[in-house]
């Protein structure tokens, strides 16, 4: 078993409070939730306006896969024109 972790630091530049953060974060993780069938939260940098760290996580069989479904929700969260995605690292735990 292999689970993909990945990590992105966002920047919302268009956010002047936590309500509109929150609102974009939210819509952000139930997009990524439903489109690649992932784990996601926010997990970081709950009290600032301008930024969030979103925790992703999947399982699968192979490697391969679990690094595709990761570049493709990097690219997908790129690609969302209400946040600047900052850093991002991946990372695959092999389990027995």
């Amino acid at each position: 078993m292999v689970v993909g972790v990945c990590r992105v630091i966002l920047n919302i530049d268009d956010a002047f409070s936590l309500k509109e953060k929150r609102q974009v974060v939210k819509s952000i993780v139930g997009r990524i939730k439903s489109r690649f069938n992932a784990s996601v939260a926010e997990v970081g940098f709950n009290d600032k306006w301008k930024n969030a760290i979103i925790g992703i996580s999947c399982v699968s069989n192979e490697a391969g896969h679990t690094d595709s479904m990761m570049a493709n929700i990097v690219n997908f969260i790129e690609n969302d024109g209400r946040v600047v995605l900052v850093d991002y690292s991946t990372e695959n735990i092999y389990v027995d």
